[in-house]
């Protein structure tokens, strides 16, 4: 089984993910950060709801601060769908061969969004969003759920990550990971040595690639 990350891998996220939260926070009178974007990379929707309420000082439940956010993500994903390079014919070409699954930190109503809109959903036999686990990454948790989803051992799927705690969970599920590293987060250097695979883009997350792990 071949287990994808969505932010970072399949679509460039981040630019539209910091957008929604910087103008939620500057809006509601908090203060944003340099450090935000970094801090939040991975964090489930309650870890980073209560981010920006407890370290960036929006005055919202964690809860509406979540819903607020996901609806600016939703109408700019709407206007446009920032898939990365490659995206669409690897995983078609991966899920002719092996089940197909994706371990995300967006929430459940983004990542079905950029399914559907990408022409993926069919692709994919088990889906599931931090946000349905107990801890975002780097704890291994959603990369866990996939695997019981499917009943695969983690040992036997390979995992596609960009990130470091994206890396780091993927590896703490046990499972063999392969780094694209995201262009404008690059993982730390150690959590990327530590990879089973690093390639440069989606174009190399090949078949053979995948079989030769």
């Amino acid at each position: 089984m071949v287990v994808f990350d969505l932010d970072g891998v399949l679509i460039e996220s981040e630019e539209v993910w910091d957008t929604a939260r910087e103008e939620l926070v500057r809006g509601r009178g908090g203060a944003w950060n340099d450090r935000a974007t970094r801090d939040m990379m991975g964090m489930s929707s309650t870890e980073w709801s209560r981010y920006l309420h407890d370290h960036l000082g929006v005055p919202l439940d964690p809860d509406d601060i979540n819903d607020d956010v996901v609806r600016r993500v939703e109408g700019a994903y709407r206007d446009h769908l920032p898939l990365l390079p490659h995206a669409v014919p690897t995983v078609r070409e991966l899920a002719r061969r092996w089940p197909l699954g994706v371990a995300s930190s967006s929430n459940r109503p983004i990542i079905d969004l950029v399914l559907d809109r990408s022409g993926l959903s069919e692709c994919f036999a088990a889906v599931v969003s931090s946000e349905e686990v107990e801890r975002g990454k780097p704890a291994p948790d959603v990369y866990l759920a996939v695997a019981r989803q499917m009943g695969v051992d983690p040992a036997a799927c390979a995992a596609v990550e960009d990130s470091t705690n994206g890396i780091r969970a993927a590896l703490a599920a046990g499972m063999r990971t392969i780094a694209v590293p995201n262009r404008q987060f690059p993982p730390d250097g150690e959590v990327l040595a530590s990879a089973t695979a690093v390639v440069p883009s989606l174009a190399e997350v090949t078949s053979d690639l995948v079989a030769g792990l």
